[in-house]
């Protein structure tokens, strides 16, 4: 663990929307802690500090709660829609060594084929990894890929130890020629017989 993920948290011992909205102006954040069978812990975390930690996926938290110390993973995240202000932040306890299912954001690299494009379908692959060895993402080359190439969940180089939960068959990247290329090469090639058919009949009418 790295210096930026020990976390200071407080306990409170006072709720409701009141209370939270005090928290959050004097730039803290409330989250509940819980998991392995013990009681939720609610609690204030350092708003500036956390916001900056949370910005990577999966991100573990080092927290010391009345002089003990937990590894936390932040579960979910709730933010105000407008604002995009941290309202919320679930964190499920876990142990060294432990293996948790976990969301990887996939990352692609390189270009395919040219005149096609890349589409990706779905941007998280699900994974199975020790808690404390949780990849940042994973990555998937398209360099050199030609139209009606597709990578599925099971074409993915996982990290060491990871375990894959998707169904392998679940289609992450799609590469294709745009329709618009695909029509104006139609047009193209209707023109082409088109010009064909007039020569042919000036041909045969001299």
């Amino acid at each position: 663990m790295s210096e930026d993920t020990k976390v200071h948290a407080e306990v409170r011992e006072q709720f409701g929307k009141g209370f939270a909205r005090r928290l959050r102006a004097a730039g803290k954040i409330p989250a509940v802690i819980y998991g392995h069978g013990t009681d939720p812990v609610h609690v204030a975390l350092p708003g500036h500090q956390v916001s900056l930690i949370i910005r990577r996926a999966n991100a573990l938290l080092e927290l010391e709660v009345d002089g003990k110390d937990h590894l936390a993973l932040v579960k979910d995240v709730q933010k105000d829609p407008v604002r995009q202000i941290i309202e919320h932040i679930d964190l499920l306890v876990v142990r060294k060594g432990e293996k948790v299912q976990v969301e990887v954001p996939v990352v692609t690299t390189g270009e395919s084929f040219s005149g096609t494009i890349v589409t990706v379908e779905v941007s998280t692959i699900k994974l199975e990894v020790e808690a404390t060895h949780i990849p940042e993402h994973v990555e998937v080359s398209v360099e050199g890929l030609e139209e009606g190439a597709h990578i599925t969940a099971a074409d993915v180089t996982l990290p060491k130890g990871a375990t894959l939960i998707d169904d392998p068959e679940l289609l992450l990247i799609a590469v294709s020629v745009p329709a618009a290329e695909v029509e104006a090469e139609g047009e193209e090639a209707g023109d082409a017989a088109e010009g064909e058919t007039a020569a042919a009949d000036e041909a045969a009418a001299e």
